[in-house]
C-alpha cells in the first residue's frame, strides 16, 4: 500500500465524521501493517504502552480533576467577587472583572472549557443584567475561557512537551507574556466597547471582605507556579498539589462538596480522559513510526527547498495551524502536528520554547474558530444560544487574538523574558 493512500483514507473518515481516535487507529494500523519497513501490528502495541508509560502524563488527569472540583465549588465565585470589587469604578468594570477572574482561574485549572464554564455561568447573567449586549458577552466569555490555553498550567503545553520533549516548565514560564498581553488587549477592548456602562464607587470595605473571602483561591496559583519555577516540585508534583489543595478547600475547609460529589466529579474526569488518553497513545505510536521513517526530516528538507525565507515558512505553518484548529479539537491537532513542526522551527533557527508558544497561541484561536470551535459549541449549550449567534459574537475577538498571535511571533522576547 502506498503512503499516499493514507491521505484519501483520512479525508474519507473525516468526511463521514468518524471519531478522530478511530481515524488515527485505522491510519496507524495500516502504517504498521503495510507501509513501514520491518514493522508489524505487534510494534503498535509496544508503542501504545511506551507512550502512556511516562510520568508527565500523570499531571493531565490531576489538573483536570482539580479544575472540575473548583468549577463545581466556590473558588470561582470568590474570584469573581474580588475582581468585581476591584474594578467597579471603571467603565466596563464588570467585563474587566470577568477577564481577570478567568485569567486567575486559568492559572489554576489549565483548561479553556473548564475556565469558561466556571466563570461564565456566574458572569453571563450578571453582565446581561448590567446592560452588556448579548453579543459582546458571548464573545467575551468564549474568548476569555481560552486564556486557560496559554496561562500556565496549560494542558496543551503538557501535550506539546510530551510530543516534542520541549521543557514544560520553560513553556509554563513563556506562556505568561502572551497570556498577560491577551488579558490587557481584552480589557482595553472591553472599555472601548462599554464606555457608557454603569460604574460604582470604590468600596474599600468590600475589597477587604472579598479579599478575605477569596484569599484561598488567590494563593493556589502562587503555590503552584512558585513551586514549579523554584524547583521545589515538578509539573507532575504540582498537579498533585493542585488536586490536594482543591480537595482541602472545597471539601474540608468550606464543605461545599461531599464524598458523593467528589465521586461524581471523578467519573466526569474519567469520561474526559477516556477520549484524551487513547488519542495520546495512538498519536504517540504514529509519531514513533514517522520518526523511524524520517518523515519530519523529509518535511524540513522539502520546506527549506520550497521556502527560502523564514517568514514564508511561518505563513505556511500558521495557516496550517489555523486550518487544523478550525477542523479538529486542539488536543488532537497539537499531538499530531507538534512532532512534525518542532523540527521545522529548529531548522529555521527559532528558539524551541518560542516556537512552541507560537503554535499554542495559534491553536488557542481554534477554540473559537468554526466549524469545530469547542468553546463555541459548549457555549451554545451553557448559555442556550444558537451556534450561529455565538459564532458571530466571537468574530471581533478572533481579530484581537490574531493580533496577539502576530505580536507573539514578531517579538520573541515576549515569550522568553521570564525564562532563566
Amino acid at each position: 500500500m502506498s503512503g499516499m493512500l493514507l491521505i484519501p483514507i483520512f479525508l474519507l473518515l473525516t468526511f463521514f465524521r468518524q471519531n478522530v481516535i478511530l481515524t488515527l487507529a485505522v491510519i496507524i494500523g495500516l502504517v504498521h501493517s503495510y507501509i513501514a519497513r520491518n514493522s508489524s501490528v505487534e510494534y503498535l502495541v509496544q508503542d501504545l504502552w511506551f507512550t502512556l508509560d511516562r510520568e508527565l502524563l500523570l499531571s493531565i488527569p490531576m489538573f483536570i480533576f482539580a479544575g472540575v472540583i473548583m468549577s463545581s465549588g466556590s473558588i470561582s465565585a470568590r474570584l469573581v467577587r474580588l475582581m468585581k470589587a476591584l474594578t467597579s469604578p471603571f467603565r466596563g468594570g464588570l467585563a474587566i472583572a470577568t477577564i481577570l477572574a478567568m485569567a486567575v482561574f486559568s492559572s489554576i485549572s489549565g483548561s479553556a472549557i473548564v475556565t469558561m464554564m466556571a466563570v461564565g455561568t456566574l458572569m453571563y447573567p450578571a453582565l446581561i443584567q448590567s446592560g452588556y449586549s448579548v453579543r459582546f458577552t458571548l464573545g467575551l466569555l468564549c474568548t476569555g475561557g481560552t486564556l486557560g490555553v496559554i496561562i500556565p498550567p496549560s494542558i496543551l503545553m503538557i501535550l506539546y512537551g510530551l510530543s516534542t520533549d520541549v521543557s514544560v516548565t520553560n513553556m509554563f514560564m513563556a506562556g505568561w507574556g502572551p497570556g498577560l498581553l491577551m488579558v490587557l488587549v481584552l480589557c482595553v477592548y472591553s472599555v472601548i466597547c462599554n464606555r457608557s456602562a454603569e460604574t460604582s464607587p470604590f468600596d474599600i470595605a468590600e475589597v477587604w471582605a472579598a479579599l478575605k473571602h477569596g484569599i484561598t483561591a488567590l494563593l493556589m496559583p502562587v503555590i503552584l507556579m512558585g513551586g514549579i519555577y523554584s524547583g521545589i516540585f515538578t509539573v507532575t508534583e504540582a498537579a498533585a498539589v493542585s488536586l490536594l489543595y482543591a480537595l482541602l478547600i472545597e471539601v474540608v475547609l468550606f464543605r461545599n462538596l461531599g464524598a458523593k460529589d467528589v465521586f461524581r466529579l471523578g467519573l466526569d474526569t474519567v469520561k474526559l480522559l477516556g477520549t484524551l488518553m487513547p488519542l495520546v497513545a495512538f498519536a504517540g505510536s504514529l509519531n514513533v513510526i514517522l520518526q523511524y521513517e524520517g518523515v519530519p526530516q523529509a518535511l524540513v528538507a522539502w520546506t527549506q527547498e520550497t521556502f527560502t525565507a523564514d517568514w514564508q515558512m511561518l505563513i505556511m505553518v500558521n495557516l496550517m495551524l489555523l486550518v487544523a484548529g478550525a477542523l479538529m479539537d486542539e488536543s488532537s491537532a497539537i499531538i499530531i502536528l507538534a512532532p512534525l513542526l518542532a523540527p521545522l522551527g529548529l531548522a529555521y533557527g527559532y528558539d524551541p520554547v518560542h516556537f512552541a508558544i507560537m503554535v499554542i497561541v495559534n491553536l488557542q484561536i481554534g477554540y473559537v474558530m468554526p466549524p469545530v470551535a469547542l468553546s463555541v459549541i459548549v457555549a451554545t449549550s451553557v448559555f442556550r444560544q444558537t451556534f450561529l449567534t455565538v459564532s458571530r459574537a466571537v468574530l471581533p475577538f478572533v481579530a484581537l487574538m490574531l493580533m496577539v498571535l502576530l505580536i507573539t511571533i514578531m517579538v520573541p522576547q515576549l515569550s522568553l523574558m521570564f525564562i532563566r
